[in-house]
């Protein structure tokens, strides 16, 4: 019998039970068959899309799948056009989409076929499951954005119920709220902690400074799974001090799918069944492991929208110890995001510019690069890349939608520019404070 979480993947037309089922044969390939089972997948979903999806067969210049390094590396830029551009033929109509979070600067809409999806939670479902959380009983203490117009608001709650999780809007971090959290956890039997790392490093911080200890406060607490944000060891260390459970460390693309998780040994993991992962240099060549590169993955279920040798956008590091099946990321470099301190005394993380991103950008692919910079305490820079220039409209729509999300009396100027500036490790950083 379908439970409360796998029945509305059901309903809303996931095969959930079969996407669990083809997960588990796939985790049983042996370590001397999985490098053919990658190969033979890589080459199927290549040859799938050559043939069906017509964006993809102009973008490699070939009709047939020739060999794996002659293919051309995707970066976020060639999926900023119309979405029903990049659909695969029998896919136009029957497919999951989303946008991207955009805390790369280069937002687009994406699409996956359904039984990818749910491959997508088949993955997830079992790394939870693998440290004994079940998302149908085990309730979650949720950091996250939401947004705040009321349709989506309640969509989020929604989710949030059949999840079984509560949530903690990020969005103010102020003591006062924090006083409001710590209630929550005394009265409630949280099981984990998911959320962005710099909320959650915020909340430790202040239970730090109240000479709190989340486990005496919430005994039922076992787990915290940070996400979205680099984890700092030093943070790390906070973390484990301040909630006295295992910290675990995910990372994962709206786009693709859940990419790394801390395993059961504090490995951290990599998605050897769904994601092919190359670490490459900037010559487009595969660095030997324990070497540092631009990370490239390839989705190997999803038909409705080729991500073949996609550049996400971050640089990374294979450990030397990792086999085919069993790949070790060492190393993330580079994604991290500041807090925005604000006149209120409000903190708020970087990825607050997701839910904004979320509300102004449009399936035209007109705003190509954005920025958003803090340049004194009630002052903000936005940078912006685009084929038109945007009107004043839309500009009073972005400054509306920030104020809501932050406070009033915030200042706002704009910026179009040819090129935005990068880091010097290639990364396009969404937010940046420069407030000491």
């Amino acid at each position: 019998m379908l439970s409360i979480f796998d029945l509305s993947l059901f309903l809303n037309g996931f095969p959930i039970k079969t996407a669990r089922k083809d997960l588990k044969k796939i985790q049983a390939i042996s370590k001397e068959d999985f490098e053919k089972y990658s190969i033979d997948k890589r080459k199927e979903i290549v040859n799938f899309h050559l043939k069906n999806n017509p964006f993809y067969s102009q973008f490699v210049g070939e009709t047939e799948y020739k060999n794996w390094e002659s293919l051309p590396i995707m970066t976020k830029k060639e999926l900023q056009t119309p979405l029903q551009s990049r659909l695969s033929n029998g896919y136009k109509e029957k497919y999951y989409s989303n946008k991207t979070s955009g805390s790369s600067g280069i937002p687009f809409i994406f699409a996956k076929d359904k039984y990818c999806h749910a491959l997508t939670w088949a993955v997830i479902q079992d790394r939870f499951g693998s440290i004994g959380i079940d998302f149908n009983s085990s309730l979650q203490a949720r950091f996250y954005g939401i947004p705040l117009d009321f349709i989506g608001k309640t969509k989020e709650r929604i989710k949030d119920f059949l999840s079984y999780r509560y949530r903690f809007p990020v969005f103010d971090l102020s003591d006062a709220f924090m006083e409001t959290v710590v209630d929550k956890f005394q009265k409630n039997q949280f099981i984990y902690i998911n959320g962005y790392t710099s909320s959650v490093v915020l909340f430790a911080k202040y239970l730090k400074k109240k000479k709190l200890h989340l486990k005496t406060i919430c005994p039922s607490i076992n787990y915290c799974v940070v996400t979205s944000e680099m984890l700092f060891e030093e943070d790390k260390t906070l973390l484990e001090s301040q909630f006295g459970v295992p910290i675990i460390n995910e990372y994962g693309a709206s786009e693709l799918d859940l990419i790394a998780f801390t395993n059961t040994v504090n490995e951290w993991e990599l998605n050897s069944e769904t994601l092919f992962i190359e670490i490459l240099d900037k010559d487009n060549q595969v660095v030997p492991n324990g070497k540092e590169g631009r990370i490239v993955i390839t989705s190997l279920y999803n038909k409705a929208h080729p991500f073949i040798r996609y550049d996400i956008g971050d640089v990374g590091i294979i450990d030397e110890k990792s086999s085919f099946k069993k790949p070790i990321l060492k190393k993330l470099i580079g994604r991290t995001n500041d807090v925005a301190y604000l006149p209120s005394g409000k903190t708020t993380p970087g990825l607050t510019f997701y839910y904004i991103t979320k509300s102004i950008i449009e399936d035209d692919g007109n705003v190509k690069e954005f920025v958003v910079k803090q340049t004194k305490i009630d002052t903000f820079e936005i940078e912006y890349c685009s084929e038109i220039a945007l009107t004043e409209d839309q500009l009073q729509k972005i400054i509306l939608a920030i104020t809501s999300y932050l406070e009033s009396g915030l200042h706002f100027t704009f910026k179009r520019k040819e090129k935005i500036e990068r880091t010097p490790s290639g990364k396009l950083k969404q937010f940046i404070s420069e407030i000491k």
